[in-house]
């Protein structure tokens, strides 16, 4: 639930905090004394789009900071978006803060962390949810009664959609296979002779450079001999060579070594020079023994290195990636013969078909067992709101083909007395019957919709009065019995029905209007209570009526048999 809400320099709030507890909380004030600012600063909070013109005038920028408890079901999100887990005592809370400039510039924190205008929308959904004067209008789109019958049959369509969505994506690449198989086939032909050709050359990785270098050392043969020959020689064969000149160079030295130990390292050096000698005079008479001039494999060499050039400069690449050229070829010619396999598409597209039926069906199987349910308990709520003998329906509709919300559409039907037929709902209902079903379907589908914690209804209670407004008020109530309410209303007797009332009003400082919210109780909220009743000059009729109006909610709240029952447990017989 909602736990504190912070604003400063909001449209025409200088500064202002609040706490909020569980129940019904009522905001009420003077019209244009700005009630409906809560709820847009709310709104912002949770990710709506904001402007400079939120900003009060002459201020640097808005804040709005909310409060709330942390459902349980958010911690992994928030975990995995990075988000610290702030805590109040026990209780885990979630602290969200929006800060717009004069310029429009918005930026968002979750919990200190640094958020995006999306990371707040998504929280939403998980923790308000509002419900506004126009709310109605929403009732006659169908995609807004699907929606509706959904969360009051707590149906998750996501798989539904996903599965929609492999059906729709198989069928197309069906039909552009079909469409374009004249293309694939001359496509699959050009790559079939290219990759032939390329694959009689057969290149293997790197074998380019160690052709290049086989052919080097054989096409220098000869001055790669003379040299090895060469060096031979000066090292062991010739009549004067490195080794005896080594060995003369250490008989030197042994003869004089006894008389200065200090020549010992030289002559170690020459040992070394010695050893090291012999080895290069045992590797070269290896290599010219192995050594051949092989005119044959340099000429078989030659050719292969010119079909290499020639490939590479017809497919104008570099002769190394010749083998990298045919990987890729391959690849696709495999692509082109998955797109050409109608079969195997048709196939594909069976199966997500099939997939998306399935899935299709147990909704559907849903929807018809809940639609039923939300016609008795909105037609039951109807009675409590002036409507007595009307009736209220959800008709579910086949869809010609499949949609992504499923296989059928759903319209709410209404008849507003008995004996009459239900029509479509914008069709038969007046703005008061209108906004009375509204409340009604409001009421019904919050009690199921466990995802939001705080219920908010802006004047929803527009064009109903007397009676009516009572029970709306006691409605209101009994919700806040399973979630925490806040209703910004006009009406006195919703306002005497709530746990906690907050009066907002405005006036002038300093030239410039200001609203303030502060939460009222005892004598000054029977004086807010009786200016709902009776306009600003409070009389003591006024007074008296609006204490009687509270001390009767007070008596109904102590009282379970005065609750009566929630709007579902009884049927309407049509």
């Amino acid at each position: 639930m909602l736990r504190r809400l912070a604003l400063k320099d909001f449209v025409i709030v200088p500064a202002l905090e609040l706490d909020f507890a569980a129940g019904f909380s009522a905001l009420t004030g003077e019209t244009g004394a700005g009630k409906s600012i809560l709820i847009d600063a709310l709104q912002l909070a949770l990710g709506s789009r904001g402007d400079a013109a939120v900003v009060r005038e002459g201020a640097p920028r808005a804040e709005i900071s909310a409060e709330f408890d942390r459902p349980a079901a958010l911690a992994p999100w928030l975990e995995e978006a990075g988000f610290e887990a702030s805590s109040d005592g026990a209780a885990p809370t979630m602290l969200l803060r929006r800060v717009i400039d004069a310029q429009g510039k918005s930026r968002a924190w979750i919990n200190g962390g640094t958020a995006t205008v999306a990371q707040l929308r998504e929280l939403a959904e998980h923790l308000l949810d509002i419900h506004g004067q126009h709310a109605w209008q929403g009732l006659t789109r169908p995609a807004s009664v699907r929606e509706l019958l959904d969360v009051f049959a707590q149906i998750d369509t996501k798989p539904l959609a996903a599965a929609f969505a492999d059906w729709r994506l198989a069928t197309e690449t069906l039909n552009a296979a079909r469409a374009k198989q004249s293309d694939l086939a001359r496509e699959h032909e050009r790559l079939s002779w290219q990759i032939g050709e390329v694959d009689r050359l057969a290149p293997a990785a790197d074998e380019w450079d160690e052709l290049n270098a086989e052919h080097q050392r054989l096409s220098h043969a000869q001055s790669l001999m003379d040299a090895a020959r060469g060096a031979l020689e000066r090292i062991a064969e010739a009549e004067i060579n490195a080794e005896s000149l080594t060995d003369e160079a250490l008989s030197a030295l042994q003869d004089v070594l006894g008389y200065d130990a200090g020549l010992q390292d030289t002559v170690n050096a020459l040992l070394g020079a010695q050893a090291q000698l012999q080895d290069a005079a045992h590797s070269l008479s290896s290599y010219l023994n192995a050594a051949d001039l092989d005119p044959d494999r340099l000429q078989q060499l030659d050719d292969r290195l010119s079909a290499w050039v020639t490939l590479s400069r017809r497919y104008r690449r570099q002769p190394a990636e010749l083998p990298a050229l045919l990987a890729e070829w391959k690849a696709e010619l495999a692509q082109l013969d998955a797109a050409s396999d109608l079969d195997g598409l048709q196939a594909k597209q069976a199966a997500a078909l099939k997939a998306f039926q399935k899935e299709a069906k147990t909704v559907s199987s849903a929807r018809a067992k809940a639609a039923p349910a939300l016609s008795n308990a909105v037609s039951q709520a109807m009675q409590q709101l002036g409507m007595s003998g009307g009736r209220f329906e959800v008709a579910l509709q086949a869809q010609d083909e499949p949609q992504s919300f499923g296989l059928e559409s759903a319209e709410f039907l209404v008849a507003g007395h008995s004996g009459s037929t239900p029509r479509p709902l914008g069709k038969v209902a007046s703005g008061g019957e209108l906004s009375r079903i509204a409340l009604a379907i409001a009421v019904t589908t919050s009690q199921k919709n466990a995802g939001a914690g705080t219920l908010i209804f802006d004047e929803i209670d527009a064009g109903v009065g007397g009676a009516v407004a009572e029970t709306v008020g006691r409605l209101m109530k009994q919700l806040g019995q399973r979630a925490q309410v806040l209703a910004v209303t006009h009406l006195p007797q919703v306002a005497a029905c709530a746990d906690h009332h907050f009066l907002v009003a405005k006036a002038l400082k300093d030239g410039k209007t200001n609203s303030d919210v502060r939460p009222i109780s005892g004598e000054a909220r029977t004086a807010e209570i009786a200016r709902m009743l009776g306009g600003e000059r409070l009389s003591s009729t006024s007074l008296a009526h609006a204490q009687e109006m509270l001390d009767l909610s007070a008596k109904a709240a102590s009282s379970p048999a005065a609750q009566g029952p929630t709007p579902s447990s009884k049927k309407v017989k049509p």
